[in-house]
């Protein structure tokens, strides 16, 4: 236990510049030990209970009014996962989770699809991005997702305060973003990966290729995509095609009740590539078949240097997809990711960073130990 807590006290002064006054600083150290308690539910009476606080005031006052900079936590946050996490066959993985709420205050709110539901709920959407390694998986970075009814009502920024310079984004649109930090800072990693509605967004997996960044996206049944040539057919209709000696059975990694085990087949795309260096790159369609019902699909594109990749390679890959979701459901049951009350645009950034910095924490410390387990004695 005490190196526990040297260790977040190590991590919380990685993050002390960014906060101007001595109050929140310390305040700050409170709230991740806060959420990195067995407190119920971590809500903002709750946190300040565990502090020994008689109101909330403080902690909301963290959240809203104290001056510091959630972005550059952000940047120190991914700092620590690459220092604890760093493997060059790393995957990026991205995906959004919902978070219910009740009323309209609440910035971004509105009744949209929320996979947390799985149905359509009053709820906000965040956009994550994760790092999938051989060490573990954390997570990089988060957005909000800010519907154009939302972006486009002045009242209801000015209420929330969201920034000035906040416009609409897609779901898409803000993933790119989040990917195009995490490279540009340096992210070791060899793949990005996410479903289909990241995979379905031409604009991202051009952008992908433009920096020759290789990936397995999910894509939908009806995607059109190029195979004998420039004429677009649907993914679906490629796949009817597939030979029965094409399919090979593979796990895409171990699940909760073991290997994940389905069948899998894959075939080349067409692209317009006139240059050598431009043809050492391939594109696939990959299919994967379910063994208990042979009816259900799933698809993605798959992009990647021709040489050394295999299918096994881009299975794994996929595969790598349900490590953020397994990130959401722990920081959420252990870190309180979503039980937070702010309203504002600050609010959500700032509680959802310090989550996800104590989640980090938390796959550290599990690293940490499994290595101190493997050395000898």
């Amino acid at each position: 236990m005490r190196q526990w807590d040297a260790e977040l006290t190590a991590l919380h002064a990685r993050i002390g510049s960014r906060f101007r006054r001595a109050e929140p600083r310390q305040r700050a150290l409170g709230y991740l030990r806060g959420l990195l308690s067995p407190v119920a539910r971590k809500n903002g009476w709750q946190l300040a209970e565990h502090l020994g606080e008689r109101t909330p005031d403080g902690v909301q006052r963290l959240l809203n009014g104290a001056e510091w900079d959630a972005d550059r936590v952000r940047d120190d946050l991914r700092a620590y996962v690459v220092e604890r996490l760093a493997d060059p066959e790393a995957v990026l993985v991205v995906d959004e989770t919902g978070f219910l709420k009740k009323g309209t205050h609440s910035v971004g709110v509105k009744r949209q699809y929320s996979g947390t539901a799985g149905r359509i709920e009053n709820s906000q959407v965040g956009v994550f991005l994760a790092y999938a390694s051989v060490h573990g998986a954390a997570f990089l970075d988060r957005a909000l997702y800010l519907p154009k009814e939302w972006a486009a009502a002045p009242h209801r920024r000015a209420e929330a305060h969201v920034p000035e310079g906040v416009t609409f984004r897609t779901k898409p649109g803000l993933a790119l973003e989040m990917i195009e930090r995490a490279l540009d800072a340096g992210v070791p990693c060899r793949w990005v990966t996410g479903d289909e509605v990241y995979g379905g967004d031409r604009r991202l997996r051009f952008w992908l290729e433009q920096r020759r960044q290789p990936f397995v996206l999910g894509v939908a049944c009806n995607v059109p995509l190029w195979r004998d040539g420039p004429v677009y057919r649907p993914a679906q209709e490629l796949a009817a095609e597939l030979p029965a000696s094409a399919w090979q059975r593979h796990s895409a990694g171990d699940g909760a009740k073991g290997p994940r085990e389905y069948d899998w087949a894959w075939q080349p795309l067409w692209r317009w590539q006139p240059t050598a260096e431009e043809r050492a790159w391939g594109h696939w369609l990959v299919v994967r078949r379910s063994l208990e019902d042979p009816s259900k699909l799933a698809y993605y594109v798959a992009f990647a240097p021709r040489e050394g990749t295999t299918l096994e390679t881009l299975i794994q890959v996929a595969g790598r997809r349900w490590t953020i979701e397994v990130g959401f459901e722990r920081a959420k049951q252990d870190c309180g990711l979503d039980e937070y009350e702010g309203r504002t645009w600050d609010a959500w950034h700032r509680h959802i960073t310090l989550a996800l910095l104590a989640q980090a924490f938390l796959v550290a410390m599990s690293t940490q130990a499994k290595k101190g387990a493997l050395r000898p004695a």
